[in-house]
């Protein structure tokens, strides 16, 4: 047993000297691989940056020439050593080979491929608010296997992309206008005449600095519901939305807290002011 197991360590102690230049060569051929890997796609991205006015494609740029670089380092190491013409021999020997890999690699392909269209379609830019289903927030970064958002309350969000490729996304900021509106329920006088209210707020709206009033962002007011004694009145208007927050937010709720003191200072009993 003991020669046995002396002739088995001696052949496989012959068989690491044999390989062993190999894998010297393979390690200093991925540690290269590494190195170019990241000057190379530094360099790119530095160039990118210069002069693209998209961030966002910049940077996946980047990541990928590094990535693409690494897994060409790791291929020609394995070749180096022999073990990629032998384990994929024996893999697609045995038939286990597209099993395996499409088994898996699916999700990290599929949002891979989710993340290289996004790119290249671009239906945001970083700092774009968005919804996809009930999430809303600011585009952060876009890797090769998830574009991060960032929520009005401070969470960071990582969604893959293939999710976020599929969902109905909404770009709120896209465009840079975004249109607003609110309702205002306001009791009129003995006349009935809701037509001097809806001058009042309308003039109140245009007055807010915030507010767009040029064309065709024009804020305008039309009488929703007439009743006996009272009028509902919807009040649109434009804002710049690239500070999301501020334009659908904050100046929403400051509007509708004039308006309701302005219509009091005017004698009118406004009976609500709401979405």
């Amino acid at each position: 047993m003991l020669t046995d197991l002396q002739r088995v360590l001696n052949t496989y102690w012959q068989q690491f000297l044999y390989i062993s230049p190999k894998l010297l060569i393979a390690v200093v051929v991925l540690l290269l691989a590494l190195l170019i890997a990241k000057r190379l796609s530094s360099l790119l991205g530095g160039k990118l940056r210069a002069k693209s006015h998209d961030p966002l494609m910049a940077d996946f740029l980047t990541r990928f020439s590094k990535w693409a670089l690494i897994l060409a380092g790791v291929v020609l190491a394995m070749e180096v050593v022999g073990l990629y013409t032998m384990v994929g021999g024996l893999l697609a020997g045995a038939g286990l080979s597209a099993f395996i890999v499409g088994f898996a690699l699916k999700d990290i392909a599929e949002n891979f491929l989710a993340g290289v269209v996004l790119a290249f379609n671009r239906p945001f830019r970083i700092h774009d608010t968005v919804q996809i289903k009930d999430l809303i927030g600011k585009v952060e970064d876009l890797s090769l296997r998830t574009t991060l958002i960032k929520t009005f309350d401070g969470k960071h969000i990582f969604l893959p992309n293939a999710m976020v490729l599929r969902e109905p996304l909404i770009n709120y900021t896209r465009d840079g206008y975004i249109r607003q509106d609110f309702l205002t329920t306001v009791e009129l006088g003995p006349d009935g005449n809701s037509q001097h209210a809806a001058d009042l707020l309308l003039h109140y709206v245009r007055a807010n600095q915030h507010v767009e009033s040029g064309e065709p962002h024009t804020p305008y007011v039309i009488l929703e519901k007439a009743g006996a004694t009272t009028a509902d009145l919807r009040t649109y208007f434009w804002t710049y939305s690239e500070d999301y927050r501020r334009g659908t937010l904050e100046l929403k709720s400051e509007l509708m807290r004039g308006v309701k003191d302005r219509l009091s200072e005017q004698s009118y009993s406004v009976q609500t002011v709401a979405q």
